[in-house]
């Protein structure tokens, strides 16, 4: 269609200056935080009310437009990468708190809000938002809900899902519907869970009601110094062994330590090939009894170095470093390509010893932070984007990483969804049969298909394509599995 037409169909429910179609203004929109993607929209629409969202889905269903939401733009999967014949839904100006009820602890929000901002604005009741990802500072709750975010507190209060009571979102045919409800549990299929992590393939956000946690008496973190992956690693296991759950469990290797200090001053040892930071918090009793039991195990693992912080502002400083590493390690490289994906815990050291080969193989230097108590891993692959033959290992490198996630029995995300990313690897972890399934609940929600097209489920002609040109490298298991 043409974009005039377009754009004359949208300002008739949208005011004109929030349409935008002219190449400086969509070119700031040509890409999420996965900057490897870029394609300019024809349209950019920034809705400011529920009527106008309704208006750009009823409009582009009726003229065959593909329709991409986009929050913050921090997505790290291609998942807001706009369509180039399609129209980019901003919901950036949808950042109101709409109600915050101490009594029930929960919050109202638009999809707008930012993750962090819900926190800062209970912060005076002893309440917060559990759920705490290293963008917290900009990403947006809608853009959470798409993708089901996490952050280093998840291991112990959950993820988006286990954080959220209601969504309300428009659907394809601008029809708004409400999922969940305020009570723990509501009638029917569990349509709350399916929409949270659908990477706006089903709907469109306009409202989320969250869940409160009363902020905990203490926390105490302890950071941990060992002289050898495969030790950290271990201990990792034999923490969650012991039946104690931090509130945080956190994992970085030699190259993202020194990354992170050169950029934060944390405090963080040089000479560490991995460094572990454990946070417990609860009463004052339960912190300093599974403090000292925290402690003596890290010992027992190997730790060569262990500092409790002695205060808040240092406690702090230790979580800013972790939260700092994806800018500390761009700092070091003109580009960095983050991976995410999950494993079983008892197979980490197993993966990180892989990953270093896979790194002197593709020749490519790799700096690893990772949500390490539940397995979720972020490699962070350093490359030149000006070098074709650079983007080219690089992205075979993340490739080889998801697919070794996949061999060990884990997944190939966790928390930054498959946007188009990982669209092939979808390929190598489910069934034909499975990714039917998956196909037709798309189309019950979107029977055109104008949400977000081409993201997160390939088509079986996809994977039959991908399956003649690749080579996969989990085929037969690795000989270091068959001890487990």
């Amino acid at each position: 269609m043409e974009t005039g037409q377009l754009v004359a169909a949208l300002a008739a429910g949208v005011q004109s200056d929030r349409v935008l179609f002219r190449e400086q203004d969509t070119a700031p929109y040509e890409c999420d935080g996965l900057t490897m993607f870029k394609a300019k929209p024809k349209v950019v629409v920034l809705p400011e009310t529920r009527d106008e969202v309704c208006h750009v889905l009823k409009t582009c269903k009726a003229l065959g437009v593909p329709v991409v939401a986009r929050g913050a733009g921090t997505g790290l999967s291609g998942g807001a990468l706009p369509h180039a014949d399609g129209v980019l839904l901003v919901m950036a100006k949808f950042s109101r708190i709409l109600e915050i009820d101490e009594d029930a602890r929960i919050a109202r929000v638009e999809p707008g809000v930012r993750n962090l901002a819900i926190s800062e604005a209970v912060s005076h009741l002893d309440l917060y938002y559990a759920p705490d990802p290293s963008s917290q500072i900009a990403c947006s709750i809608g853009g959470n809900i798409a993708e089901n975010s996490g952050g280093v507190h998840c291991l112990k209060y959950g993820l988006t899902v286990h954080n959220v009571l209601s969504v309300t979102v428009a659907l394809d045919d601008g029809s708004i519907v409400t999922v969940g409800s305020d009570a723990l549990d509501s009638a029917g299929y569990d349509l709350l869970a399916l929409t949270i992590g659908s990477e706006g393939l089903l709907a469109v956000v306009l409202e989320v009601t969250v869940r409160l946690l009363p902020k905990p008496e203490e926390m105490r973190v302890v950071m941990a110094a060992f002289d050898d992956v495969t030790k950290a690693g271990d201990s990792v296991g034999n923490i969650i062994a012991a039946g104690i759950i931090p509130a945080g469990l956190e994992m970085m290797d030699g190259p993202a330590v020194a990354a992170v200090e050169d950029f934060v001053k944390a405090g963080y040892p040089l000479d560490a090939e991995a460094l572990l930071l454990c946070e417990v918090d609860g009463t004052k009793e339960e912190v300093a009894d599974e403090l000292a039991r925290v402690e003596a195990i890290l010992k027992e693992s190997g730790a060569t170095m262990l500092r409790v912080a002695t205060n808040e502002e240092e406690r702090l400083l230790f979580w800013k470093g972790r939260k700092s590493a994806f800018p500390a390690v761009g700092r070091i490289s003109p580009d960095y390509y983050c991976m995410d994906g999950t494993i079983p815990r008892k197979h980490l050291s197993l993966v990180l010893r892989r990953m270093r080969e896979m790194s002197e193989r593709y020749g490519l230097r790799c700096a690893n932070v990772f949500h390490a108590g539940d397995g979720n891993l972020h490699p962070l692959i350093l490359f030149d984007a000006n070098d074709p033959d650079e983007v080219k290992r690089a992205e075979d490198f993340g490739a080889e990483i998801l697919e070794l996630s996949v061999e060990v029995g884990g997944t190939i995300t966790g928390e930054h969804g498959v946007g188009i990313e990982k669209i092939n690897e979808m390929c190598v972890q489910f069934s034909s049969d499975e990714l039917t399934q998956f196909h037709t609940v798309k189309a019950a929600f979107d029977p055109t298909g104008i949400l977000n097209p081409g993201k997160a489920v390939p088509t079986l002609n996809r994977c039959a394509e991908f399956g003649k040109m690749h080579i996969h490298h989990g085929q037969m298991p690795h000989p270091e599995l068959e001890r487990f």
